[in-house]
């Protein structure tokens, strides 16, 4: 994880070993680590992309945790931005990814196309077409 990330994204998953392959399979991140805990469940897991770590948490009652592959419907996404979102879109497609929306142009300055991973996570991958104005 990169020292200058506050924020970390912290994922949901039921099987984080496999969501993690997936992730590096279709979506091109890095493999992190994966902690086990004593009975060799895998209880949590990190991805990273360009210096940026998104860590993977068990989805647990105890923790009041669950993965979106239990809900109706999904409250949140992670926004990627990558630099050829078409190729991008390729390699998901061609891994196996679930294609919600295929590549098109946006209003707000970017092409973008949305997917989601095994457990019903939604991702959406983009590239900029346009400077952004600093929101500082």
């Amino acid at each position: 994880m990169s020292e200058k990330q506050n924020v970390v994204p912290l994922l949901i998953y039921e099987d984080i070993a496999a969501a993690q392959a997936f992730l590096v399979k279709a979506f091109g991140f890095e493999a992190g680590i994966l902690e086990r805990d004593r009975e060799g469940r895998v209880v949590h897991g990190e991805v990273a992309m360009n210096g940026t770590a998104i860590w993977m948490h068990r989805a647990t009652a105890e923790h009041g945790l669950t993965s979106p592959k239990s809900l109706a419907t999904v409250s949140s996404a992670v926004v990627v931005l990558v630099d050829d979102v078409d190729g991008h879109y390729r390699r998901a497609r061609a891994a196996g990814a679930v294609i919600e929306r295929e590549p098109a142009e946006q209003l707000y300055a970017q092409r973008e196309y949305s997917a989601r991973d095994p457990e019903g996570g939604r991702w959406y991958f983009a590239t900029r077409t346009a400077p952004v104005l600093s929101c500082s």
